[in-house]
């Protein structure tokens, strides 16, 4: 399995986290991001919602979460 684009947003507000996710989700099919802003699940759980699936992890870094394609899922499943 290729391994993630990895993002550190922490620190960053709202909509920057998306914003970065976005951009990374246009050439790659997983995607993972550190995101601390309160409002970082709301709206990465917009981003994936179309066709997207978005995984929330435990991470000793901080809040942590994986996006990735629906057809790369189902394919490793």
């Amino acid at each position: 399995m290729i391994d993630p684009v990895r993002i550190d947003a922490r620190g960053m507000r709202c909509p920057w986290p998306a914003l970065r996710a976005a951009k990374a989700m246009r050439a790659a099919d997983r995607v993972m991001i550190w995101a601390d802003d309160p409002n970082a699940p709301k709206e990465l759980a917009a981003l994936a919602a179309s066709g997207w699936r978005l995984t929330d992890i435990a991470d000793p870094l901080g809040p942590c979460f994986l996006i990735e394609k629906e057809n790369i899922v189902k394919t490793v499943l």
